[in-house]
């Protein structure tokens, strides 16, 4: 007679038929990010936001830069500050298809983190929350923004300042795609934060959990004290990028020649080659070995028509890849009075016919 504990007993439990998901995939890189040389220009949004990224591609560029609205004026809070869905769709449509990238979006100039006016602030803050939504409904890759101003206070404070500021805007929103956060260095002027990269490392390192990381503007840095004119300076300037917020958090370079001179901590930008900076710098730069892989975005002026095409082409001969500068007859280019990667196989887009547009510059 069998024993009747045979039949009650329970099966032994083996951890190896526990089912085990598969771990979620890493996310993919954006498609730009392919190893080629990726040059870009801030182009105007006015009359239709889709229509930037055609001008951009026309004049041989393959990356873009844009405000989301417009940077001298406070979005109005009823229904100005978002992008219409439809928009939104076909902006990213049409950026897929020109195979434009990385789209980066340089945030309103009013905007001021480190205001010591509590109402300026706050509008700052809520300011720079929209233009998160707006950018992360573009799906940009890149956010800009200069850090701010103390207006005369505590240098320290200022950091701490933007920091929280950065940690309120953010509240609430679960960051989706590749989009981050790019700190600005600035030119030093006035009690602006940022032309120490000390100050942007801090910043950083006070917002922990947010996508951070540094945009250097040549300019700005050339202004600051920084002498990129010869390769003694070019190197020392990036030795000291790599001591404080380390060149894996630099993201992205706005190629700017400066209308004033080195040290001046004045911010006007020039075209390539025209500046106080000058050409043999910029074909240093733009075949840096640290700065391989990070893409080039031009800020430059329009003064005459033509202006934004001959800076796209300057910037690709100067990498060692030369197009020819065009514009189409009848189309004039609109005057403004200033201004708003790295080694790779691929070539540059071989549309290279430009038009008007153009936003004011800093």
């Amino acid at each position: 007679m069998s024993d009747p504990q045979q039949h009650i007993a329970e099966p032994a439990y083996d951890v190896a038929d526990e089912y085990r998901p598969e771990p979620p995939a890493p996310p993919r890189a954006p498609a730009w990010m392919d190893g080629s040389l990726r040059i870009g220009i801030h182009t105007s949004i006015a009359g239709d936001i889709v229509q930037a990224l055609d001008i951009a591609h026309r004049i041989g560029a393959n990356a873009v830069q844009i405000f989301s609205s417009s940077p001298r004026m406070w979005v109005r809070p009823q229904g100005g500050s978002r992008i219409a869905s439809a928009d939104a769709t076909r902006f990213i449509e049409r950026r897929a298809a020109l195979g434009l990238g990385p789209v980066a979006i340089h945030s309103n100039y009013l905007i001021n983190l480190a205001s010591p006016e509590r109402v300026l602030r706050t509008r700052s803050m809520q300011a720079f929350h929209d233009e998160i939504v707006r950018a992360m409904s573009l799906g940009a890759d890149f956010l800009v923004i200069h850090p701010g101003s103390t207006k005369g206070g505590d240098r320290r404070s200022g950091v701490g300042m933007i920091a929280e500021g950065l940690r309120q805007a953010v509240r609430g929103l679960k960051f989706s795609g590749s989009l981050r956060i790019l700190l600005e260095n600035t030119s030093g002027q006035g009690s602006c934060i940022g032309a120490y990269f000390q100050e942007l490392q801090a910043i950083i390192e006070a917002c922990p959990g947010i996508p951070l990381g540094v945009c250097i503007d040549i300019a700005h840095l050339f202004q600051f004290g920084h002498d990129l004119r010869t390769p003694e300076g070019l190197e020392a300037v990036m030795q000291k990028i790599e001591a404080t917020v380390g060149l894996h958090q630099v993201y992205l370079v706005h190629a700017n020649d400066s209308k004033t001179p080195l040290g001046s901590k004045v911010d006007r930008h020039d075209h390539i080659g025209k500046g106080k900076i000058g050409l043999e710098a910029f074909e240093r730069i733009m075949v840096h070995p640290l700065l391989k892989g990070r893409p080039f975005i031009l800020e430059t002026p329009i003064e005459k028509p033509g202006d934004d095409a001959r800076n796209v082409a300057t910037l690709w001969k100067l990498a060692g890849f030369p197009i020819k500068a065009t514009r189409k007859k009848g189309s004039p280019a609109r005057r403004h009075k200033s201004s708003a990667k790295k080694s790779g196989a691929s070539k540059p887009p071989k549309k290279t016919t430009a038009r008007k547009q153009r936003p004011k510059g800093k």
